[in-house]
């Protein structure tokens, strides 16, 4: 397909990806596909959760979460310009497949060297970073590949079914590296992300995925860089959403972060204590997420999604003011959990407005953005959140940043283009 020039009347334009059709075995395809990825991501969540576990409980700095945020997150932002630009262009399965091994030898590594005695910090924020990296190859590949396999009409359900199958490994991750992270070691947890990730690669390898054709002369690779920038600066939708998308990350995302903070410096008396609330507030957020994933999988959800972005980041504030006001740990608990019910209501509508507003070409250049925007939020939220967090307290940082998200959505619900977002999906 032949790059179209982007002009205002395209920018603005509701039409994106050509409808992909209904083919044979495209159900087996995607359930291979979402099956490798899943068993994947499960091996890096234990990993997530028991790093952060680790460094929240030996050290209870703001700190040190702040500049695990930054290694973790900031190298899949600067990768992530590349990663974007390389799924448009190369072929989007062996980038997921390059990404997962690579991710696997950074854990196989810290494995080796903290078995050996090596315990330092910036050996964990090494490892961080070279994950973070292979995420910003992987992120834009895997958004992009899916309209790829899945028909348009299902990409809603495919997407909210993605989300409760990833939910519900993350409702197992964290009982699973809690239960191991207590009785053995988290060199283990590392151990078991590199065989997880193998099996994943295995599985990707079986499905088939074309890679997309443009027809013309190909152009070189930072004038396909340019194109996607200049596509997202002048497409106003994409533009305003990415903008709602990152700012909403930043308030909610990187102050959730500290929750585990709070729970060590508030609730907990004892590390045992720790552990136990630790594990099942990740419980109670992956319960919800699974349960909201799965009815947007029934359903399809909404006609008008971008209505449903307004409305859960309306939520949002509201439950992080709850959370920052909880007298109790099992207030805290509950509203996690409904935290966790409307993650999917914001992130599925989000993806899949992208899916289907952004032509198959310039896919894994938008996505490249998106990884960019949660990528580059969390570091910056946590830069700032981090320090604030070892002078003031964790709950009235959760406040603030509920307020602030209010008024964000209400500008963005207020500025012309999201009055015309809001339009054009009502009359749609």
């Amino acid at each position: 397909m032949s790059e179209t020039p982007v002009t205002p009347e395209t920018a603005g334009s509701s039409a994106g990806t050509p409808e992909v059709q209904e083919r044979a075995g495209w159900k087996r395809d995607v359930a291979v596909f979402l099956s490798g990825q899943t068993v994947s991501l499960f091996g890096s969540m234990l990993v997530q959760y028991a790093v952060m576990w680790y460094l929240t409980l030996t050290t209870q700095s703001g700190v040190v979460l702040a500049l695990a945020a930054v290694f973790g997150f900031l190298p899949q932002a600067i990768v992530s310009v590349f990663g974007g630009v390389w799924a448009d262009r190369v072929n989007r399965k062996f980038l997921i497949i390059i990404a997962d091994l690579s991710i696997a030898s950074a854990t196989l590594v810290l494995a080796l060297l903290m078995l050996g005695g090596v315990r330092d910090l910036w050996i964990i924020f090494a490892a961080l970073a070279v994950r973070s990296c292979g995420a910003g190859i992987q992120t834009p590949a895997v958004s992009a590949l899916i309209p790829q396999i899945v028909p348009t009409q299902h990409l809603m359900r495919v997407n909210g079914l993605f989300g409760a199958i990833q939910s519900g490994m993350a409702l197992l991750a964290p009982a699973a590296a809690g239960a191991i992270y207590a009785t053995s070691d988290i060199v283990s947890i590392f151990f078991i992300d590199v065989v997880t990730a193998v099996i994943g690669v295995l599985l990707l390898a079986t499905v088939t995925v074309p890679t997309i054709v443009r027809a013309g002369e190909r152009p070189g690779y930072f004038v396909d860089l340019v194109e996607g920038v200049k596509y997202i600066v002048h497409h106003a939708f994409v533009r305003w959403l990415l903008t709602l998308f990152a700012i909403i990350f930043l308030l909610i995302v990187a102050p959730s972060y500290l929750t585990g903070l709070m729970i060590a410096r508030t609730f907990a008396e004892t590390e045992a204590d720790g552990i136990w609330m630790l594990t099942v507030l990740e419980l109670c957020f992956s319960i919800g997420m699974v349960i909201g994933g799965a009815v947007l999988a029934i359903t399809g959800g909404t006609k008008n999604k971008v209505l449903m972005l307004v409305v859960s980041s309306l939520a949002f504030g509201f439950l992080s003011i709850g959370l920052g006001l909880s007298p109790n740990i099992w207030v805290f608990f509950a509203f996690m959990f409904i935290v966790g019910l409307g993650v999917p209501f914001f992130s599925t509508p989000a993806m899949t407005l992208l899916q289907e507003k952004v032509e198959p070409e310039r896919q894994g250049r938008v996505f490249g953005f998106v990884g960019i925007v949660m990528a580059v939020s969390m570091p910056i939220g946590m830069a700032v959140f981090g320090p604030l967090a070892d002078v003031v307290s964790v709950e009235l940082l959760l406040v603030v940043a509920g307020v602030l998200t209010f008024i964000v959505t209400a500008i963005a619900i207020l500025l012309p283009s999201g009055r015309k977002a809001m339009r054009a999906m009502r009359d749609a």
